[in-house]
Order: C-alpha cells, then structure tokens, then sequence
C-alpha cells in the first residue's frame, strides 16, 4: 500500500523559516519526480516546488522562488521542502505527491499518489 505523509506543517509568524517533510513507503520512491502542492479553500491546488527522481533537478513556481527549496533523500524515501521568509500568502495546505514521471511536471494530472496534506499558517 501506497503511503505519502507530510509532517513538520504549523503556525510562525511571517518572515520565519519552516522546513516540512514527506515520508513514502509502500513504492520505488527513487524511480520517479516528486512534488509539493498547495491549496487554499476555494482555490485549485498549485505547484510549488518539484525535484527529479535522483534530486539533480529541481524546479519552484515563481511565487516561493528564491524562499523555497525542495530536497530529497531516496535512501531514506522523504523529500522535504525548506521554506524561508514566509509570507501570509503562503498559508495554505501543503501536499507531496509522487510524479509519473522521471522528470518535474507542474501539472497535477502528472501526479498520481498524494498524502494527506499538512497545514501551514503564517500570520501577519
């Protein structure tokens, strides 16, 4: 069975850094991209940040670059987003998936497994 769980998600106050955290079990976590994703109620879930099956290549949306970094350990099977000067606009649920792909897409269609999500509040 097929588990993605993201960990690490909170309330900080804006301009803090919060690390968040994926853990896969249950697949060939090496073999394919994964991503993060966000959403806020009423809006569609966006790209956030992606890295390639081996972690060579990564790729952030333009809204957290130059804040946001995605990294990935395979031996361990987690990947972890590292977020820095956070803004209230970055409130949102956060959720990893595991592409279908070697490569980073930034549609979710190339996404197949999803975790649960976890929320991260930035105040004001």
């Amino acid at each position: 069975q097929v588990q993605l769980v993201e960990s690490g998600g909170g309330l900080v106050q804006a301009g803090d850094s919060l690390d968040i955290s994926c853990a896969a079990s249950g697949l060939n976590f090496g073999a394919r991209a994964m991503g993060w994703f966000r959403q806020v109620p009423g809006k569609e879930r966006e790209f956030v940040a992606g890295i390639s099956r081996g972690g060579q290549s990564t790729y952030v949306a333009d809204s957290v670059k130059g804040r946001f970094t995605i990294t990935r350990d395979n031996a361990k099977n987690t990947t972890h987003l590292h977020m820095k000067m956070l803004k209230p606009e970055d409130t949102a649920v956060y959720y990893c998936a595991r592409g279908n792909d070697t490569y980073v897409y930034t549609s979710l269609a190339r996404y197949h497994y999803w975790g649960q999500g976890t929320q991260v509040t930035v105040s004001s």
